[in-house]
């Protein structure tokens, strides 16, 4: 099974209010992507389309910034609310139905989740790895001498897309 993550491109930051710093999911989850984020989400998605399978299931998060990352593919996707910002890496691999899928699975996402998940299928433990906005890590399971790995297909920054 393949499993791509593809971190959503430049936002525009949330601004501070009166000095606080408070989290705000619903304020979080309104950015929109900056101008360069939307031509880091087209470099990606062209490179994307180039590889990806049509079977590919594309699952994204609720925030307007992962829909904006999306759409630039130009394919139909499926928004899944548990894959917010707030996503642990758990809800992340039952909705892409890891290692089981029969098909390729896409998330596209948010940090800190994606690093933890690429951290956690690759080393066997969640640290705190760095997956840049805009970026894709296409993991791959397999199974080899009777035991399932997971190897590091590719790891694309969205200037060199």
């Amino acid at each position: 099974m393949d499993l791509i993550l593809w971190r959503h491109a430049q936002a525009v930051m949330l601004e501070d209010e009166g000095g606080t710093v408070a989290f705000d999911l619903a304020r979080d989850l309104a950015r929109p992507l900056t101008p360069k984020g939307e031509r880091q989400a087209a470099r990606m998605a062209e490179w994307l389309n180039q590889r990806l399978p049509d079977t590919t299931r594309i699952l994204v998060s609720p925030a307007r910034r992962t829909q904006q990352t999306a759409e630039a593919l130009g394919r139909r996707f499926r928004t899944v609310d548990t894959l917010n910002p707030l996503a642990s890496v758990d809800e992340l691999l039952v909705a892409a139905r890891w290692p089981d899928a029969r098909e390729p699975v896409l998330i596209i996402g948010h940090q800190p989740t994606l690093g933890l998940l690429a951290a956690r299928l690759l080393t066997g433990h969640e640290q705190p790895w760095s997956v840049h906005k805009g970026a894709v890590w296409w993991l791959r399971s397999r199974e080899r001498d009777g035991q399932q790995q997971v190897v590091l297909h590719a790891v694309v920054p969205p200037d060199l897309a």
